[in-house]
């Protein structure tokens, strides 16, 4: 009696062991990797649009603006009733 008990805990702890802590494990390292990834691809689009917005300023800054316009340049109006 005392083998089949032993026999049916080592069972229970096989099954125990291979079918839930092994997978729950390789899920756990799955997620993790895939969070890391996607976190690692949102660093790099956010460096991308920094390096974007400041390669844009600078060339505003570095854009001559126009001069304006005298006041010779504009006719006069008149109300037409």
């Amino acid at each position: 009696m005392r083998y089949v008990f032993i026999a049916a805990a080592l069972y229970i702890l096989y099954k125990l062991v291979f079918d839930l802590i092994i997978p729950v494990s390789r899920a756990t390292s799955q997620v993790r990797s895939q969070m890391r990834q996607m976190q690692e691809a949102q660093q790099q689009q956010f460096q991308q649009q920094q390096q974007a917005q400041a390669h844009t300023a600078d060339r505003q800054r570095s854009e001559p603006t126009a001069p304006k316009p005298s006041k010779d340049d504009y006719l006069d109006f008149e109300e037409i009733k």
